[in-house]
């Protein structure tokens, strides 16, 4: 009987399942986490690329999370950069270098990146990036007499380099300087005709009067001592000829490797300043962002194909917060303002 009595009253316990946890919120661009992942990307880009100039994030466009476990999380990350005027060698952190504006014939940058948060820690472990000048139609449209970016294998950006670099070494009491790699060109005709060049330079185990007795003897020095710069030089060629050049060393760093092979590439053996282009630039109004880097330690699931196909589905998904924000205006009272899309985020510096 005290059996049966036990039984009733084990019976009448109220049952209490258990209830799914509720899958977390769809991460915005603008969440501080989107920040703190997008800094991340930034500085990775920086840090792989190794010609032309820094890049800026102007907006988040768009983030996917997919987790992988407890404390475990891979993000899809679509990323809108702008170009800096730090060159890539600068040791200036990008958070202080200043986007070009967009009169400067501004370049931008798009890059598909994904990232790993694990235990609070995010890393890349995949990125694809490519970069564009603006149209010279959008800016004459803006600034109908600014100067467009010319070709970095123009002539005339070619003399006018070649003649501000002979022109500092002539004058300078420092070491003699070699071209490295010319950055941008812009060329004015009206009212007068100018050559704005931009060029990044490295100190010689040469003084600028011992290069005048044997040049073909200076050679960049050795990487426990290298010294980069970089160098603005304007050639007024009418009404009347005038140059103008200046140079900032910016002292000695440890480059990586990459970085210390391509300044050893590109250094001429003499003045001719086209050996300061990369093949990837001759011919193009600047330099590429344009390169994919997949973290070897990643799983296969970091190849390029997933990382496509995972930002494929970025219009499914805008088109469905569109409905569902349609849906919500008629059934919602009137005067509800439902909130905005979690993407795509905030722009930092111009719409592009």
């Amino acid at each position: 009987m005290k059996a049966l009595i036990a039984l009733i009253l084990l019976v009448q316990l109220p049952i209490h399942k258990a209830v799914p946890a509720a899958p977390p919120a769809p991460l915005g661009c603008d969440d501080p986490e989107s920040e703190a992942a997008a800094e991340v990307a930034v500085n990775y880009i920086n840090g792989h690329s190794h010609h032309g100039y820094k890049f800026a994030l102007n907006r988040i466009e768009d983030v996917r999370v997919v987790p992988q476990g407890p404390n475990n999380d891979i993000m899809f990350m679509e990323l809108d950069l702008l170009e800096t005027t730090c060159p890539i060698l600068s040791p200036t952190p990008v958070a202080n270098c200043t986007v070009r504006s967009f009169a400067e014939h501004a370049v931008e940058g798009d890059c598909d990146v994904k990232l790993q948060k694990l235990d609070g820690t995010i890393s890349v472990l995949a990125s694809k990036c490519h970069s564009h000048a603006d149209s010279s139609e959008d800016i004459h449209r803006i600034c109908p007499d600014c100067p467009l970016l010319a070709s970095l294998n123009n002539t005339e950006v070619l003399e006018t380099v070649s003649a501000a670099l002979n022109d500092f070494n002539s004058k300078t009491t420092g070491p003699y300087l070699r071209l490295l790699e010319i950055g941008r060109g812009k060329i004015q005709y009206h009212p007068a005709h100018i050559v704005a060049v931009e060029f990044a330079v490295g100190a010689t185990n040469c003084s600028a009067e011992e290069a005048k007795v044997n040049v073909g003897a200076c050679q960049l020095l050795p990487e426990d001592q290298s010294n980069f710069g970089f160098c603005t030089g304007t050639m007024v060629k009418l009404p009347k000829e005038d140059l103008n050049v200046d140079c900032q060393l910016y002292g000695h760093q440890v480059p990586t490797p990459d970085t210390f092979l391509l300044s050893r590439e590109s250094q001429p053996t003499s003045q001719d300043t086209s050996a300061g282009l990369p093949p990837s630039a001759v011919g193009f109004t600047n330099h590429n962002l344009g390169f994919s880097h997949h973290n070897p330690l990643a799983s296969e699931s970091s190849s390029s194909e997933i990382l496509r196909s995972k930002l494929s589905a970025k219009p499914v998904a805008k088109r469905a917060v569109a409905e569902a924000a349609q849906h919500d205006k008629v059934a919602r009272p009137v005067g509800f303002v439902p909130p905005p899309p979690p993407c795509p985020g905030r722009i930092r510096h111009f719409d592009i």
